[in-house]
C-alpha cells in the first residue's frame, strides 16, 4: 500500500483536529496542505514502523510545531483573534488534551504521536485542563437541537461546566428569536431540524448580525469535512461523548479569551469569531 492510500482515510479527522487546535477552517487547513505537500516532495519524512493514522498525527504536530504560520501563502490572520493568538496555541498539553478528548486516542498512541513516554501524556492532559479552566468566565450558549433529549443532554453538560443555556430552538425561526432576546457566547447546533429547516442557515442568520463560536453536534460531521470552504472549525459526531462536548466547548471559548487578553480586548467576555457556514 502506497503512503497515499494509507493517509487517504485519515484526513478527513486531522484536519477536524487542526481546526480545533487553531480555531479556524483556513490556519488548519493550512498545516494539513504543508504536511501533505511534504509529503509528496519526500515520502521518506513519514514515520516507518507507526500505524499510519499515528505517524501522521505525528508528522503533522512536528511541521505545526516547526513551522510559522506567516510561511502560508494562504494562512490568513487578519479578522480572527484565534489566528492572531495561534502561537500561544501550539503547546504539547493542548495537543495531548485534544488527541484524547477530540480524537479519541488512547494514552499510548498520545505519546507515540507526541514522542514522550505515556506517564507524561497524563501531565500534560492534566496541565491543559487546568490552564482552559483557570481562564474561562461563564459564557452564555444557545442551544439549537431538535431532539427533546439530545436538547437536554446538551444543555445538562452546559450547566455542569458552569455556563448558562440563553434558550432551547427546535427550530430556524426558534433560534432568531432567542437571540433576539439573549446574544449567546457561543452556539451549539443541530444540522437538521425538526421543522425541516436548517440549522446552517439559522447559524448564518445568527452569525450575520453578530459573531461567535459555533459547535456543530451532528450525526453526519464527516459529510461536513468535504475541503469546501467554509467549513466549521468544531465537530461533534452524535451519538456524542460528553467529555469530548465539554473539551470542545471549553477549546472554543479558550481560543477567544487567549487572543482578546493578548490584544488588550476584554477577558471577562467572550467575543468570539465568526464561523460562516454555507449549506
Amino acid at each position: 500500500m502506497s503512503v497515499s492510500q494509507a493517509l487517504t482515510p485519515h484526513l478527513p479527522s486531522l484536519r477536524r483536529f487542526a481546526r480545533a487546535l487553531s480555531g479556524s477552517q483556513e490556519s488548519g487547513d493550512a498545516y494539513v496542505v504543508a504536511l501533505l505537500e511534504a509529503i509528496l516532495e519526500n515520502a521518506a519524512i513519514f514515520p516507518p514502523g507507526l500505524p499510519p493514522k499515528i505517524a501522521l498525527y505525528r508528522l503533522f504536530l512536528k511541521i505545526w510545531n516547526s513551522v510559522d504560520a506567516n510561511a502560508f501563502p494562504n494562512f490568513n490572520g487578519r479578522g480572527n483573534g484565534a489566528s492572531r493568538n495561534l502561537q500561544t496555541l501550539t503547546s504539547k498539553p493542548r495537543q495531548a488534551f485534544l488527541l484524547l478528548t477530540l480524537e479519541g486516542f488512547q494514552p499510548a498512541e498520545i505519546a507515540a504521536v507526541l514522542d514522550c513516554g505515556v506517564g507524561e501524556v497524563g501531565r500534560l492532559v492534566a496541565a491543559a485542563d487546568r490552564e482552559i479552566a483557570s481562564q474561562l468566565e461563564p459564557a452564555n450558549i444557545l442551544i439549537i437541537e431538535d431532539e427533546m433529549l439530545t436538547a437536554l443532554d446538551l444543555e445538562d453538560v452546559v450547566k455542569s461546566l458552569g455556563h448558562h443555556v440563553t434558550g432551547l430552538a427546535r427550530t430556524h425561526q426558534e433560534a432568531l428569536a432567542l437571540v433576539k432576546r439573549h446574544r449567546p457566547d457561543l452556539i451549539l447546533s443541530d444540522i437538521e431540524l425538526a421543522d425541516g429547516s436548517s440549522g446552517l442557515d439559522a447559524v448564518n442568520e445568527i452569525l450575520r448580525g453578530f459573531e461567535a463560536p459555533v459547535i456543530f453536534v451532528t450525526g453526519h460531521s464527516e459529510a461536513l469535512l468535504t475541503g469546501a470552504k467554509p467549513e466549521p472549525a468544531f465537530l461533534i459526531a452524535k451519538p456524542f461523548n460528553t467529555e469530548t462536548l465539554k473539551a470542545v466547548i471549553g477549546q472554543a471559548l479558550f481560543f477567544e479569551v487567549r487572543s482578546r487578553t493578548k490584544l488588550g480586548g476584554k477577558a471577562n467576555g467572550v467575543h468570539p469569531t465568526p464561523l460562516s457556514i454555507t449549506g
